[in-house]
């Protein structure tokens, strides 16, 4: 089934495509949708990201149908540009800088970047400009179209039923787990040493000394430290406020005080201010916990979970009484970071706690005391426990009515992007190339 919905997923693609293309392709034009073209390049990327999934038996059908997506997508750009519909350069620019900044942490350094792509770092810049600034305006438009589209549970029902049964998928098998997280608290002493050291590499800055080559020494951020400290340009909102306010406060050349984030302690050196943007360097110094302290803690989570095995407290109410992680008001539940839900893959929970097998776990089992990190990298132990397997199933709407009710809504979205592509083509100049007149479109593409 085509997905129209995952088309800005294939701007995506096609830049990373594009960005990786082995072997040039013979570029053209092939489709005109009001003053907006599709190049051959742009279906030939989008196919090579697909192809994998989708096979090599139909290559031409997979190649319409990434047309047929292009050319809807082009559609709603020129409705977006015909109504006025506002982007802004705020907007994209918060946009291209999250994909500038993965690309410079993948590669390490903008040279690398030129030499792995082809391309310059401003040149990079220009083809994400365009790009994203396209995509957004794809979802805007596309999102106007169906906000106001709703399903009747009897239409879920529908939908289910009218899949073949021969084609209802399987459901992977899917684990509930909650834990218990413990962070050790860290003493004021250790606080005070990591700001006496910080000002006294601030003083060396205002001195005379370069600070990316302390930051490089000495700063504690596996990100930035190679680079001598420099995080690369962010607009407001990208950072956490207390760095965000201490950075945009700086003008440039200038250090900033010993400033406390989530993540530790820092000094904040400008770079460049571009606009709403700014490159900074820092040099981050984390407090770090006892070994005493640490412990303390790992035989605390021990006899608590000694006390749940002997039955003398259930592990959701160890994990309201014990817990520092948010999660306890709910006895320790752990959510799925991306649909809200309790049920994860095995995949997933490897990826999560990789120092953990569920492999043989039962429901109720409690794990030992284990080290991790917290997702602002403090050092904590935690129990695990396996609060219920759900077995591997067929989709049903019983045990996965929320899939499948996410299902019939994206589909009755993307019927009503259909109908409106379907008029708006009769008023909307579109040319297709000769190559792919004898697509079998869904929609009346070509006029005939």
């Amino acid at each position: 089934m085509k997905r129209f919905l995952i088309l800005t997923l294939l701007f995506v693609a096609a830049s990373c495509q594009l960005l990786a293309q082995d072997e040039p392709i013979i570029d053209k034009v092939v489709a005109v949708v009001g003053k907006n073209i599709i190049k051959l390049s742009d279906i030939e990327n989008a196919y090579a990201s697909v192809r994998v999934s989708q096979g090599y038996d139909r290559p031409f059908e997979n190649r319409c149908s990434i047309l047929e997506n292009l050319l809807i997508s082009k559609l709603l750009i020129h409705k977006g540009e015909v109504d006025s519909t506002e982007v802004t350069d705020e907007d994209v620019e918060t946009n291209v800088q999250y994909y500038l900044k993965y690309y410079e942490r993948q590669y390490g350094s903008k040279e690398a970047i030129r030499q792995a792509t082809g391309y310059s770092y401003d040149e990079l810049k220009d083809l994400f400009t365009k790009m994203m600034h396209d995509r957004i305006l794809t979802e805007r438009v596309q999102s106007s179209l169906t906000s106001n589209v709703k399903i009747t549970p009897g239409e879920v029902t529908a939908f289910f039923e009218r899949i073949p049964k021969d084609s209802i998928p399987m459901i992977d098998e899917t684990l509930e787990i909650a834990e218990i997280v413990i962070t050790p608290k860290i003493s004021e002493n250790e606080r005070e040493r990591i700001k006496i050291e910080l000002n006294k590499m601030r003083e060396r800055v205002l001195n005379g000394e370069q600070f990316s080559m302390l930051a490089a020494l000495y700063s504690e951020d596996p990100g930035s430290s190679a680079k001598g400290g420099e995080l690369g340009f962010f607009t407001r909102g990208d950072m956490v406020p207390e760095f965000e306010a201490a950075a945009f406060a700086l003008k440039p050349g200038e250090v900033s005080p010993v400033i406390e984030t989530m993540f530790g302690f820092h000094i904040i050196q400008l770079i460049e201010r571009r606009g709403n943007s700014i490159n900074v360097r820092h040099i981050l110094m984390s407090p770090k916990v006892s070994p005493e302290d640490l412990l303390r803690t790992r035989m605390l989570l021990d006899s608590v979970a000694q006390e749940i095995r002997l039955g003398h407290i259930t592990f959701a109410d160890a994990a309201r009484r014990y817990s520092d992680s948010p999660n306890k008001i709910q006895g320790g539940l752990v959510t799925h970071p991306s649909n809200g839900g309790s049920r994860f893959t095995k995949e997933e929970l490897k990826q999560l706690y990789n120092n953990i097998s569920f492999t043989n776990m039962n429901a109720g089992d409690v794990s030992n005391a284990m080290i991790m990190k917290t997702e602002d990298n403090k050092d904590a132990y935690r129990l695990v426990t396996l609060v219920r397997r759900n077995p591997a199933h067929q989709a049903n709407l019983v045990d996965d009515y929320d899939r499948i009710y996410n299902a019939a809504l994206e589909t009755a979205k993307e019927e009503k992007v259909y109908e409106w592509a379907a008029k708006s083509i009769k008023n909307t100049y579109i040319h297709i190339d000769e190559e792919f007149r004898d697509c079998q479109f869904r929609l009346n593409w070509t006029g005939k």
